[in-house]
């Protein structure tokens, strides 16, 4: 464990807003009523006030702050749910639109530059509309246009070799800014802090935290990486603490502290930062590192050195597709996926058939296949598609976050097939395939197990080869290692042990109560 705890971390001062840029604080009423919000309705804010009086772009000193309450308002318009995305196209936009002043204009022009996609594409031709009608701005804010360049990367790490900050030093229009990511360890190396310094400010501050570590011992190395590398390794850190704060709602921070914007704002702010960035190369295969193959690069030389064949579910390639769009709700309820999940080499086969609607989440479908073969999830997992590899967000392991990519999305069509993989010791493979894209029935309740056969293993039995010889052992009483075997899987007698044993009631059962 790194002796960088997070709340020494938390020590670190983050870059605070002048009072001259304002935030909007959207409050949630203590009890439910009859409002949109409390009946479950889409939300339809109220963005009229949030401009003319709320935004004083005179007060504001660089284009900076500006993209510091854009974020600011994109974060707190987040924890409204998923339609706050169509809101802040299809609402939001329009209506800064309509407003033709300097605010309005200014605003559409940080939304253009912290949001990506198609909010991005609409805010830019909103605030280029009202440019080209003569609608003012600040002389300022044509820093936003200006190519963002990356000057230095570096990453901090302790004697143990664990990266416990990553510093990028950005430059735009003359302007020069630091950005720093602390990492907590103790979080899957996903982001604790956020740091936000004017460039003249980093040299004073990294120099007090060093002497700070080196007071309690610690002595700290420093490496320079690649843009691509800084990127993956930034973005991984962000995705492993959103996969936290989906887990674990309560300690999720507030868009607005006692500081200022608080770590949602500026990591919306970051990711915009990132994204000027050179796209994140992959490991290359069989890496070494420091004389031995790391797990990423096992994982992935595995892939590699297989032979693409028809029993594949995912040949191997270096460069994945770009993933499709999610659906969007508009094009109503998704369909059911009919199934099949194989256990990779087991034989006689073992394998469950579900149906599970199409656009169920990857981390959804990981927890319905530990159900579907008892698993206990205490291990780490991976969904290999065409569009990448998804599990929980780990940048060394090249893994995306899973809870933001549907089913349907890496695979969809009937016929589209993919791999997940359950514990990289016992290398448990599970070809999936979709078998049938089917209407919904209203009658039926979903996800549901349709079928399979025989029992799945148990937890650490050493893999495919280790089961079988586990079924070997038990099914030979005078085996010296039969009795051990029993007690270790704690049983009383061979006869609890059925390995041909498989009821799809009892799955689905299982499966509905996750």
């Amino acid at each position: 464990m790194s002796p960088v705890s997070r709340n020494r971390r938390r020590n670190i001062k983050k870059r605070t807003v002048r009072s001259g840029a304002p935030l909007v604080v959207v409050g949630a009423p203590e009890e439910e009523c009859d409002c949109p919000y409390c009946a479950g309705e889409q939300p339809v804010p109220d963005i009229a006030e949030l401009i003319p009086t709320a935004l004083d772009i005179d007060a504001m000193a660089d284009s900076v702050e500006l993209e510091l309450v854009a974020a600011t308002l994109v974060a707190i318009g987040a924890n409204l749910g998923d339609d706050f995305d169509v809101a802040l196209r299809e609402l939001f936009v329009p209506t800064f639109e309509a407003q033709a002043s300097p605010e309005a204009r200014a605003m559409l022009a940080a939304l253009a530059s912290i949001c990506d996609g198609e909010t991005r594409h609409n805010a830019t031709a909103a605030a280029r509309r009202l440019a080209d009608a003569g609608v003012g701005a600040p002389p300022w804010l044509a820093e936003l246009d200006a190519p963002v360049t990356v000057q230095e990367c570096i990453r901090f790490a302790d004697p143990e070799g664990y990266p416990f900050l990553l510093v990028g030093r950005f430059q735009r229009a003359g302007r020069s800014h630091v950005i720093g990511v602390a990492l907590d360890d103790c979080d899957c190396g996903g982001a604790g802090e956020i740091l936000w310094l004017d460039a003249d400010d980093w040299p004073d501050a990294r120099e007090a935290l060093l002497s700070d570590l080196r007071a309690g011992g610690v002595e700290v190395t420093a490496e320079t990486l690649a843009p691509a590398d800084f990127r993956q390794a930034v973005e991984g850190a962000l995705d492993a603490r959103a996969e936290h704060d989906r887990f674990d709602p309560e300690s999720r921070d507030e868009p607005v502290d006692e500081e200022g914007p608080g770590y949602p704002a500026l990591a919306l702010l970051l990711r915009s930062r990132l994204r000027t960035l050179p796209a994140p190369r992959q490991r290359q295969r069989g890496q070494l590192q420091g004389g031995e193959l790391d797990v990423a690069s096992i994982f992935s030389l595995r892939d590699l050195m297989r032979p693409a064949g028809r029993g594949d579910a995912v040949p191997a390639q270096r460069r994945p597709a770009s993933l499709p769009p999610k659906r969007k709700k508009s094009a109503g309820p998704a369909p059911i996926y009919q199934i099949k999940v194989g256990l990779r080499g087991a034989r006689p086969p073992i394998w469950r058939r579900l149906e599970v609607p199409a656009d169920v989440s990857l981390a959804r479908l990981h927890e319905l296949i530990q159900s579907a073969f008892d698993w206990d999830d205490s291990h780490l997992h991976v969904f290999e598609t065409a569009y990448g590899s998804f599990g929980r967000p780990n940048a060394e392991l090249g893994h995306r976050a899973e809870s933001r990519v549907t089913l349907e999305q890496v695979a969809p069509a009937a016929g589209d097939k993919l791999r997940y993989t359950y514990d990289f010791g016992d290398d448990w493979e599970h070809d999936i395939v979709v078998e049938k894209v089917l209407d919904r029935d209203a009658s039926v309740a979903y996800p549901r197990c349709v079928g399979g056969r025989r029992a799945a293993p148990p937890e650490d039995c050493g893999g495919v080869r280790g089961y079988a010889e586990l079924v070997e052992v038990l099914a030979d009483p005078t085996h010296p290692e039969h009795g051990d075997r029993l007690d270790w899987l704690g049983l009383d007698s061979p006869a609890d042990f059925d390995p041909a044993r498989f009821d799809a009631k009892a799955v689905t059962e299982t499966l509905q109560r996750r």
